[in-house]
């Protein structure tokens, strides 16, 4: 044995073991360490997986989804988790794949942008009715077609009127003892002028000395024929119309206001439209008259902006879209926060408030009192602070993660497991509300 020990096979043979011994526990690693090098763990806390567009799949490891494929993305760890059993932790990773993005709350100044449609009409006040001035028949038209325009004075049709007629025949025996009875020919003069014949036509006819059968109807205004209520060979009696004629030279620009709409809307706002048939081209003007009556048909009231139209473009029935921005004063520096951030059930407006000293982003679900929206973003009556940092983009992923997790969400406001699976019921929660999201309003 002394012979065996003393032998330098034994000695290399020592060496050797003692070489591979210190190698392995050189190298090799613990258990520990293996375990935490495994994917699917930090600092050997379990990560749950899950795929995006099937929330719930919901595994301990990372893989592919049964159902489409996808890559599973991370959810939430568990070293993550909150002490308030109501705050939803993302890791970071999945909350970047969520596009999840923040705003802190401040107080704006609250400015309601309300958006109307309407139509160009020509001012009613500048309408006028073309009447024959006297009974007759019309021999002829002058104006044959609606929408020509017109000059104060043009002829527009020739009529025949048997009165006229003795009319004349009375004011040329009259002219021949007015020096004896000048009262008597002034009234003959004045009958003619009734039936709105010109001091020069009625001149004419004392120099001619002959009765005129025919005459002359003239337009008292200028303006377009926008109807023609006659036809040759009618006959017409005193105050019968013959056209319609309006003025274009200011029009009336007449926009739909709804009932929600009206609080927000007064007489001396600025209104700044546009219109189809002109693109490129803004008008600003004032709102002149807002309806006091609305119509039990179409529920909307009429809003009324003047302007002047000495060019002709803007033709009646062109289609118009106006803006108008009201000041809300009584809502003066109040919280504004964006549209995107509501979550509203129809019952309920709730946001996400993101937890200030979290390591991973970690949200509550808040309610919240909502008063006018501005648009693209809504006035907080209550239920927010100033300062205070809340989901604006990824809420509806903040609020699925909620909803797996069985924590306070828009679709069970005191948590709880939430079926996820097709087919499968909601919750008697909310069985009875619509819930719609006022992102996609």
């Amino acid at each position: 044995m002394k012979k065996l020990l003393n032998s330098g096979y034994f000695k290399y043979t020592v060496i050797a073991l003692a070489g591979v011994f210190l190698g392995w526990i050189l190298f090799h690693p613990s258990a520990r360490l293996r375990e935490a090098s495994r994917p699917g763990t930090e600092s050997g806390k379990t990560v749950i997986w899950t795929c995006a567009m099937h929330p719930q799949i919901r595994m301990d490891h990372p893989g592919k989804c049964p159902i489409c494929g996808m890559d599973l993305i991370p959810l939430r760890s568990e070293s993550t988790a909150s002490t308030d059993p109501d705050v939803i932790s993302l890791t970071r990773q999945a909350a970047e794949l969520a596009n999840v993005q923040t705003t802190v709350v401040s107080r704006q100044r609250p400015v309601k942008e309300i958006r109307l449609y309407g139509k160009v009409q020509a001012d009613e006040r500048l309408l006028q009715s073309q009447t024959a001035h006297m009974p007759g028949r019309i021999e002829k038209l002058l104006v044959n077609f609606t929408g020509e325009t017109v000059r104060k004075g043009q002829p527009l049709a020739v009529i025949y009127s048997p009165d006229l007629i003795t009319a004349q025949q009375e004011l040329f025996e009259a002219g021949a003892m007015k020096q004896s009875q000048p009262e008597i020919y002034e009234a003959a003069r004045d009958k003619l002028r009734q039936w709105k014949l010109t001091d020069s036509q009625i001149s004419d006819i004392e120099k001619s000395g002959k009765v005129t059968e025919n005459f002359e109807i003239l337009a008292n205004t200028d303006g377009v024929i926008i109807g023609r209520r006659v036809n040759n060979g009618d006959h017409v009696d005193q105050g019968t119309i013959l056209f319609d004629v309006a003025s274009l030279s200011d029009v009336w620009i007449m926009f739909d206001a709804y009932e929600s709409d009206l609080p927000f809307l007064r007489t001396g706002d600025m209104l700044t439209f546009t219109l189809q048939a002109l693109p490129g081209r803004r008008f600003t003007e004032r709102i002149t008259f807002i309806d006091p009556v609305i119509d039990p048909v179409t529920r909307v009231a009429k809003v009324r902006a003047e302007t002047m139209n000495n060019s002709g473009k803007l033709k009646p029935e062109m289609f118009a879209t106006g803006t108008v921005k009201s000041d809300l004063s009584q809502y003066s520096r109040k919280l504004v926060i964006p549209r995107s951030a509501v979550l509203w059930t129809g019952v309920r407006s709730i946001v996400y408030v993101k937890q200030p000293g979290s390591e991973a982003p970690s949200f509550k679900m808040r309610e919240i009192g909502l008063g006018p929206s501005l648009g693209d973003s809504y006035v907080v009556l209550d239920g927010l602070n100033e300062g205070e940092e809340i989901v604006t983009n990824g809420t509806f992923s903040v609020d699925a993660s909620a909803q797996l997790e069985g924590k306070p969400s828009m679709l069970n406001p005191r948590g709880g497991k939430v079926n996820t699976m097709p087919g499968m019921d909601m919750p008697d929660t909310v069985s009875d509300h619509h819930i719609q999201s006022s992102s996609n309003k």
